[in-house]
């Protein structure tokens, strides 16, 4: 007998997967780009990380979000490009960056580097314009740099610096966390700014480039600030016509627990707050119906994940990474599938090194984090239909008086086949699941099983990474109904034809 149930709907969808919504982000933070993406300062070899390359290579990340963060809002662009001996060495007014953990920014990685690296890794690049420290001729400059095409001294200027074809970069975040550490505005200051941003941002893709820009605005996780952002971004000039594409919040969990100290009531909390995230989108897609009327808004969270104790500015944020944090980004990506009808993209924190990282290094050594497993087996929903999933499950009661539900899913279907991914967020015990598929008797599936043979807590380095990559695992086909049995703390796919 079934502990829970899974009922996919396949002729309901809800909206179209976006492959933005598996997208990372990647800040000048600690480790992430220095020895992360890019050589460490004072190696011999300059350039990026081959052994890094390759794996964030193969796992196809189709949008990767940068400069920052925080640091976004004290960085000018203009001290990354050019020659590299030529380059200012500036503050890092918000991070410990390096091996040693200095607050300083050689600017060795820049724009060029950047953009030129997502396009070796087919990945969309994603720019956040300083807000705090900037102005908005800086930010106009910095898409005419990028984009533009003609006979001006920034165009010029790409191509002394040996780009002769502009990069194309669509998505522009107009500031970083402006209610925090990108200026401590109020909603009604940051609309103000805004709006003066996307008046020279936006208007260069009036007469000077022949692809539109995407506009993305900085929201907040405490929701009457988007509110009230929105409403003083309506009591404008623009009238009806709303001068953005995206609205942002960030959701990060976790940052009570140590990973190390952890026990199991521990790990349902930390689930539980994880699973917030579904909340946290309705919450912020409904501010945006009810004072953006007249224009079509996606929801983005271009910082979300695991975030704990281990994780301190002195230290570059780097945590130890485990099945846990794991079980969460899964629990995540459902989330986004559920709400794929507002979800346009989402960015992990953070890519190589810090927080709930895909990829770690050490010196010579790059490896695959048990996050990176989750994204690669939840590839096959991107550019998929997410379709409505009705899921009856056992739950725990907590001592904040929450549940956890312990078996989450979702499900998408590109028309001849139908995606299922299942995770057992019960780090005790096993769930056995039935999925019924209403509408269609699979001819096949292939099923496979991530972290079956993995205490939660366990954390990766180089001498057991390959412990946790996916194994193919039985299911039973009766019907129209699949049955998988989950170990403690899985996560399942099946592909169904």
């Amino acid at each position: 007998m079934a502990d829970a149930e899974l009922t996919v709907h396949t002729e309901a969808v809800i909206g179209h997967v976006d492959p933005a919504v598996h997208g990372h982000f990647s800040e000048h933070l600690g480790r992430c780009i220095y020895d992360g993406i890019w050589r460490r300062d004072g190696d011999e070899e300059v350039g990026y990380r081959e052994d890094v390359f390759q794996l964030l290579n193969d796992i196809e990340l189709p949008v990767l979000r940068w400069p920052g963060g925080c640091f976004a809002d004290d960085y000018h662009w203009e001290d990354g490009i050019g020659p590299r001996e030529d380059r200012p060495r500036r503050r890092n007014l918000f991070w410990a960056q390096g091996p040693e953990e200095l607050p300083e920014e050689s600017n060795a990685f820049g724009t060029d580097e950047f953009l030129e690296f997502c396009e070796e890794i087919d990945t969309e690049p994603y720019l956040a314009t300083n807000v705090g420290s900037g102005d908005p001729q800086e930010a106009a400059d910095w898409v005419e740099y990028c984009n533009y095409d003609g006979d001006t001294e920034l165009a010029n200027r790409r191509r002394k610096n040996g780009r002769e074809e502009p990069y194309d970069v669509k998505y522009w975040g107009i500031g970083n966390e402006n209610w925090g550490c990108g200026g401590q505005m109020t909603p009604e200051q940051y609309a103000d700014e805004y709006r003066r941003f996307a008046t020279y941002v936006g208007t260069t893709d009036n007469l000077m480039l022949d692809h539109d820009l995407e506009l993305i605005a900085c929201g907040f996780e405490q929701h009457e600030w988007n509110r009230r952002f929105l409403e003083k971004v309506n009591d404008s000039p623009w009238g009806v016509e709303f001068p953005l594409d995206h609205l942002t919040f960030h959701h990060y969990y976790g940052r009570t627990m140590s990973v190390s100290e952890a026990d199991e009531d521990d790990y349902d909390t930390f689930l539980a707050d994880a699973l917030e995230m579904s909340d946290h989108i309705e919450t912020i897609a409904g501010a945006i119906d009810a004072v953006a009327t007249t224009r079509d808004i996606g929801v983005i969270v271009d910082e979300w994940g695991a975030w704990h104790v281990e994780a301190t500015a002195d230290n570059g944020l780097e945590q130890p990474g485990t099945v846990l944090d794991a079980l969460s980004a899964a629990a995540a990506l459902d989330i986004f599938n559920h709400h794929s009808d507002v979800v346009t993209m989402t960015n992990i924190a953070q890519t190589v090194n810090v927080l709930q990282c895909l990829v770690e290094t050490d010196d010579d050594e790059a490896w695959a984090r048990p996050t990176y497993h989750v994204f690669d087996a939840y590839a096959p929903h991107q550019d998929n239909d997410a379709v409505q999933t009705t899921v009856t499950t056992p739950s725990r009661d907590l001592e904040d008086d929450r549940d956890l539900p312990l078996v989450q899913g979702s499900a998408s279907t590109d028309g001849d086949e139908t995606f299922i991914s299942l995770t057992n967020l019960d780090c005790r015990e096993a769930q056995t699941v039935d999925v019924r598929v209403e509408g269609a008797t699979p001819d096949s599936v292939e099923a496979t099983l991530l972290f079956a043979d993995n205490d939660p807590k366990t954390e990766v380095g180089p001498d057991n990474a390959d412990e946790f990559e996916p194994e193919p695992t039985d299911v039973d086909v009766d019907g129209n109904t699949i049955s998988v049995d989950l170990p403690p703390a899985t996560v399942a796919t099946l592909e169904m034809t």
